[in-house]
C-alpha cells in the first residue's frame, strides 16, 4: 500500500492512504491518525489500512478524493531517529568500518516533498543528495541483517542536501570545512515492499533513480550504491540497542552538483510500466527572506 500525510496545521500531519497510480486518496482516520500511531501498533492498524487501500485502488472507498502532492508532508513528518549513509564509496570497506559511515541527523521536522529547500549560508556551495529511505518497525539489540530486512516497514525517495565550505588546503586559517546539513525532504508517499514486486530483492530495490535538473534530465543511477544492503545498515545501527518503530535510515546514491539559489531538482522513480512509485521530489533552492 501505499500512505501518507497531509499538511493540517499540526505537527504530524493526517494520515492518508493513497491508490496505487497516486491519483485518489482517503484519510485513513478510521484506523490511525499519523504515521506514527501506525508505526507503533503495526500488526493491527496496517490490515485496516491494507482494506482501506484495496477498497481505494477498486472504486469502492466511498469518500475519496484527488491526492495532491503539493500538500504533503513528509509521509513521516517527524521521526525518532534519523540516520543517513554518505554516498561514500563502500566496496573495498571492511562492513565492520561500515559503521563509520553511519551519520547521525536530525528528524524533528522533515520537509514534504514540494517544499522549498531552505539555504541560509549563501557562501557555503550546496548540493543535494538523492537517493532511497527505509522506516523500520521495533528492532532488537544485536538484530542480525535478515531480522533488519523483515522490519522494514516502509520504502521512500530522500533527499538530504548539503553545504560544503572551500576544500582545507585552500581555506583560511581557523575555517570551519566540515559540511553542514540544513534540510532532508521525502517523496509523497511512502510504500510497502509488496508493492515494488521483484524490483524489491534483499533489501535492494532494482530501479533506477530518475534525477532532473531546471528541467534537464541529470541522469539515471542505481538508488544504492553502497557495500551493505538496508538490513545490513540497520543491523549495524542497532548492534548496541534496540531502535525503536519509526527509525528512519536513508542511503545516499547521488548528489546534484553544487546549486544556486533558484535551482530546480526532481527525484523519482517510476516503474517499468512508467508509474511514478513514489510520486515526485521537486524542490527548489531558496534563501529564506
Amino acid at each position: 500500500m501505499k500512505l501518507a500525510s497531509y499538511k493540517d496545521g499540526s505537527r504530524d500531519g493526517q494520515l492518508l492512504v493513497v491508490s496505487r497510480d497516486l491519483g485518489s486518496a482517503h484519510y485513513a482516520t478510521g484506523a490511525a491518525h499519523t504515521l506514527q500511531q501506525a508505526l507503533d501498533d503495526w500488526n493491527f492498524i496496517a490490515p485496516q489500512l491494507q482494506d482501506l487501500y484495496v477498497a481505494l485502488n477498486q472504486g469502492r472507498a466511498r469518500h475519496a478524493f484527488a491526492f495532491e502532492p503539493a500538500r504533503c508532508l513528509a509521509p513521516l513528518p517527524r521521526a525518532f531517529q534519523w540516520v543517513a549513509v554518505d554516498p561514500a564509496p563502500l566496496a573495498q570497506a571492511p562492513a565492520a568500518a561500515g559503521l563509520s559511515r553511519l551519520r547521525q541527523g536530525s528528524g524533528d521536522a522533515f520537509l514534504g516533498p514540494c517544499d522549498d529547500m531552505p539555504w541560509h549560508e549563501p557562501a557555503l556551495a550546496a548540493a543535494a543528495g538523492a537517493g532511497l529511505a527505509v522506516v523500520c518497525g521495533d528492532l532488537p539489540a544485536r538484530a542480525n541483517p535478515e531480522q533488519a530486512l523483515d522490519a522494514i516497514r516502509l520504502l521512500m525517495l530522500v533527499n538530504d542536501w548539503c553545504g560544503h565550505g572551500p576544500a582545507a588546503a585552500a581555506a583560511p586559517e581557523g575555517t570551519d570545512t566540515a559540511p553542514v546539513w540544513p534540510g532532508t525532504a521525502f517523496s509523497p508517499v511512502a510504500v510497502t515492499l509488496d508493492e515494488l514486486g521483484t524490483a524489491w530483492q534483499r533489501g535492494r530495490l532494482k530501479l533506477p533513480l530518475q534525477l532532473t535538473l531546471n528541467g534537464q534530465p541529470f541522469g539515471a543511477c542505481e538508488p544504492d550504491r553502497s557495500a551493505l544492503h538496508f538490513g545490513q545498515w540497520l543491523s549495524l545501527l542497532c548492534r548496541h540497542r534496540a531502535l525503536g518503530a519509526g527509525t528512519v535510515l536513508g542511503c545516499m546514491a547521488s548528489q546534484f552538483p553544487a546549486m544556486e539559489e533558484g535551482d530546480q531538482l526532481r527525484i523519482e522513480i517510476r516503474s517499468p510500466e512508467g508509474q511514478s512509485l513514489f510520486g515526485a521530489i521537486a524542490q527548489t533552492l531558496a534563501l529564506p527572506a
